[in-house]
């Protein structure tokens, strides 16, 4: 029988566990003030990346009041992390790392390569504006990395496919043919040139290398699953 102290406390027990959801999804949707990430350390910074992807792969993604953020971040921005991602349209990394308004900076372009722009742009958003991590993010079936590896030749496309040869230039006999349907041999690809792309900020960026050494940035690469959401990182 169903009786009204066996309902009141199962009640009152699943009370403690709302409250705990209910605070978990506040403070996901507290914007990132200039306090709140000043107080941010670097390892914090990709702790927070790597939740929201635990969130975003188990279907857990937190709904915020998107338009109360973009009031709330009007005025100012300080945004914890920056991602360099690729143009592709499964790989959005707000999406990918369950974020939302003033949380991230994101550069895209295809292949996730870095060009003089794109790194005078993170130390903007490093030395200027504070992020305290930078991801590299690259993922599987990229459509740049097999067109490198197939050595296509079309209009500027040429010249983008240039930024890739670093990355090609770790492949063996071992891998097998150089053919984009080779996908071992292209996720090969893939990986060696987003860690060749994260390991290059702080050869070509001073600014990058001196918060680095300082502690007050951590650079790291990851790959995104287009198939299943989940992001392993590299480094």
């Amino acid at each position: 029988m169903l009786t009204r102290r066996f309902f009141c406390g199962c009640l009152a027990a699943s009370v403690p566990f709302a409250a705990t959801a209910v605070h978990a999804q506040s403070l996901e949707c507290a914007v990132f003030t200039p306090d709140r990430q000043k107080g941010t350390k670097p390892d914090d910074a990709l702790t927070h990346l790597k939740a929201g992807n635990d969130r975003f792969t188990t279907g857990k993604s937190v709904n915020c009041d998107l338009m109360a953020q973009v009031k709330q971040t009007a005025e100012n921005q300080s945004p914890f992390a920056a991602i360099v991602g690729c143009i592709d349209s499964r790989v959005a990394p707000e999406l990918v790392f369950d974020q939302r308004i003033g949380d991230v900076f994101c550069a895209r372009v295809a292949g996730n390569i870095v060009n003089t722009d794109i790194i005078g742009s993170l130390e903007y958003a490093t030395k200027v504006a504070g992020a305290k991590a930078i991801v590299v993010l690259g993922h599987n079936s990229c459509g740049a990395i097999k067109s490198a590896v197939d050595g296509v030749k079309l209009g500027n496309i040429t010249a983008l496919l240039k930024n890739f040869d670093p990355a090609l230039k770790t492949l063996s006999k071992a891998d097998g043919h150089r053919d984009s349907h080779n996908y071992p041999l292209v996720q090969k690809v893939a990986e060696a040139n987003a860690k060749l792309t994260a390991e290059s900020l702080v050869k070509r960026s001073s600014i990058l290398k001196g918060l680095v050494a300082s502690g007050d940035l951590k650079i790291a690469a990851a790959m995104h699953d287009i198939g299943t959401g989940k992001v392993t990182w590299l480094s």
